[in-house]
């Protein structure tokens, strides 16, 4: 059941998909209502299964499954999966590779492969005050709280 994000508690699963880049204004109320339909629509003979989802600086995709009364399966896992697949055939972006880094420019979010991202480092383009963005985080709580952060305090920083 498709609930506001303000519902779903602490412990909730999350799963983050960041977009190679950022989606264009005319795509943008698209995918918004395809993550709409995919999210009211999964599971939804379980009542207890509650899923929300935040659609973040035009590039994040962000799946929150709160499992506390109803249980997250294998299955259930593929059919997001798939549907993120799905999305990235459909706008030629790439959602699923989690060997990437997304931190923030200015007001800008970049998004570099890793060793690209070393190499900014290295020639100290970017610093320990840069606001990267952790897309391995799992739950809810760290989401909220440690999704964004300098690279000082992430495990980015052993690149520093």
């Amino acid at each position: 059941m498709f609930v506001d994000y303000t519902e779903i508690s602490e412990d909730a699963k999350v799963w983050i998909y960041p977009s190679n880049r950022k989606f264009y204004p005319a795509e943008i109320p698209e995918i918004e209502q395809k993550i709409k339909t995919f999210v009211e629509n999964w599971k939804k003979e379980d009542e207890n299964f509650k899923v929300s989802y935040q659609f973040l600086y035009n590039r994040f995709i962000v799946l929150i499954t709160d499992d506390e009364n109803a249980t997250i399966t294998n299955t259930d896992i593929d059919a997001s999966v798939s549907f993120i697949l799905e999305l990235q055939e459909t706008y030629k972006v790439e959602l699923l590779d989690k060997m990437n880094v997304c931190f923030k420019q200015g007001e800008f979010v970049q998004y570099k492969e890793l060793k690209d991202f070393k190499k900014l480092v290295k020639n100290r383009a970017v610093t320990a005050k840069t606001i990267i963005f952790d897309n391995l985080i799992t739950n809810n709580h760290d989401f909220k709280n440690f999704w964004k952060i300098p690279i000082e305090e992430s495990w980015y920083n052993r690149f520093l």
